[in-house]
């Protein structure tokens, strides 16, 4: 193999398991600016809304087709209690966030309101139950209200507040990193919460539930054996549903320590390849998540759900530190490509994930202005804007037979090429990320079983990978068509510049 060319093999006739769009998903929680002045700004803001929900951000989200919206949290959502946040917006409870930033929260934006910022994105809620500080009745009444129909106590209090119908409300979320700030459970302490909080979860009418499990930090595979050791249907005793149907697992990607993990836009080459092999780890983190789930369950039943993953800084300078408000970079984006190709490689396990968080906060999709209300997006969001093809389309396998490219980062082996694809609808896409911050490479795509026509190709890139968007230059980085695929006898032949993320696109004959 030459340094600059990268033969990869991809058969686009032998379908394997297909991508759920879920994930695709995102994760809005009540922490410094994501839900008020991101999501929700009042009825009597001068930005245009609708029942206080910002409307600019609403259509910036739909257009990436978001499959799901996890909330209220996260930590939060292990001291939130839902009654609070129902009912007239003058009669509701203040409380104080003691998570982020000891603030008060006045509980405008509760389930109501969620519940319409869902309506508005065209998307599924996906709710984080209180195991921490609630109780179980709590959990189960919060089902009932939302999704049961004709004569209850809660389906009462529901319609008082306005709502005749119940909504449809699929995943539930028993609890939120029980591991820590939900609770400081052991993982055979929390096993058995579990099964009790799951039981209460009842399905009602036809909402069926999609419970799942508080899973692990990073590569505690233990904690995930001892949850899986906990559903009896998959040992001599069967039964028609196991009482959860998927198991968390939270990873976050920085270049330094929990206590100093780096900045967001100021970075050296160093920091930049680091941060790139952390994000890598995530194949190694799906596939032990995965081999422990095996052990129990080979036929696969239950998912696995990565409801938090993504970039973790220092705070942008001036800001408050309990906000986790950072920048979003050309390699933040990157780390988004890296992520889902391992998310489609690993499609037979992993049925959901969702990314922290979507306005404001951590990695974001948005970013909006707290003086001038302006809002721009992210490097990240275009990443999801151009992959959003690969949602419940069939992934198909990448060979690479010479190998990848490659570079030693601390010790290890850091390949500086990902690729991933997937069919859907007659139609091919494959996504290419060049993570090499000074080389460009060519990847010659030997497409068997088919041909491709109609290509079309775009980029995201940009002069250094600390390049960010601001309201002043909103599209410092932004895609654009890319020149750089040629046909050749056996596929397509693509150039990627370095630090790049680039998407081909073609109808398969």
């Amino acid at each position: 193999m030459t340094d600059n060319v990268v033969p990869a093999v991809i058969n686009v006739d032998l379908e394997g398991p297909r991508i759920s769009r879920h994930v695709y998903g995102h994760f809005a929680e009540h922490l410094g600016r994501c839900i008020y002045g991101g999501f929700y700004v009042g009825e009597d803001s001068d930005i245009p809304n609708e029942g206080g929900i910002r409307l600019d951000v609403v259509e910036a989200l739909r257009a990436l087709d978001i499959p799901n919206l996890r909330w209220p949290g996260g930590c939060f959502a292990d001291e939130y209690h839902w009654k609070d946040g129902i009912g007239p917006k003058e009669d509701r409870p203040v409380m104080v966030n003691t998570h982020w930033g000891n603030v008060e929260e006045n509980n405008h934006f509760g389930t109501h309101e969620f519940m319409a910022l869902c309506e508005l994105l065209g998307t599924e809620p996906y709710i984080s139950g209180n195991v921490g500080s609630g109780t179980v009745a709590e959990m189960s009444d919060w089902v009932e209200y939302l999704t049961r129909g004709g004569d209850s106590p809660m389906v009462r209090l529901r319609k008082a507040n306005g709502r005749e119908e119940p909504w449809k409300v699929k995943y539930w979320g028993l609890g939120n990193e029980t591991w820590g700030c939900g609770g400081n459970m052991t993982a055979e302490h929390y096993a058995n919460e579990a099964r009790r909080y799951a039981t209460y979860c009842r399905d009602h009418g036809d909402n069926k539930l999609y419970r799942i499990a508080a899973g692990a930090s990073d590569f505690d595979y233990h904690w995930t054996e001892a949850l899986m050791k906990q559903l009896s249907h998959l040992g001599c005793q069967r039964v028609e549903r196991p009482l959860y149907q998927a198991i968390s697992v939270h990873y976050y990607t920085f270049a330094g320590t929990w206590e100093d993990k780096g900045a967001a836009t100021v970075f050296d080459t160093d920091q930049y390849y680091t941060t790139l092999a952390k994000a890598a780890r995530i194949d190694e983190l799906l596939t032990g998540h995965a081999n422990v789930m095996d052990l129990y369950d080979p036929r696969k039943e239950i998912g696995i759900v990565l409801d938090e993953w993504g970039t973790w800084w220092n705070v942008e300078p001036g800001t408050n530190p309990g906000f986790l408000y950072q920048q979003n970079t050309m390699r933040d984006a990157l780390v988004a490509g890296v992520h889902f190709d391992a998310f489609h490689r690993h499609a037979d396990r992993l049925h959901m994930a969702n990314i922290a968080q979507t306005v404001n906060v951590l990695q974001s999709m948005i970013l909006t202005d707290p003086d001038t209300g302006a809002m721009v997006t992210t490097p990240t969001y275009h990443v999801f804007a151009m992959n959003r093809g690969h949602q419940d389309a069939a992934g198909l396998r990448v060979d690479t037979p010479e190998g990848l490219p490659s570079r030693e980062v601390d010790g290890g082996e850091l390949s500086t090429v990902s690729v991933s694809a997937s069919r859907k609808n007659g139609r091919l896409l494959v996504s290419l990320s060049n993570l090499d911050v000074e080389k460009s490479v060519d990847v010659e795509l030997d497409l068997r079983g088919g041909t491709v026509g109609e290509v079309t190709s775009q980029i995201l890139t940009a002069e250094a990978p600390q390049a960010h968007n601001t309201p002043e230059t909103p599209e410092a980085v932004a895609p654009r068509e890319h020149d750089g695929v040629t046909a050749t006898g056996k596929g397509l032949r693509v150039r990627l510049p370095a630090h790049s993320f680039v998407t081909v696109e073609g109808r398969l004959a």
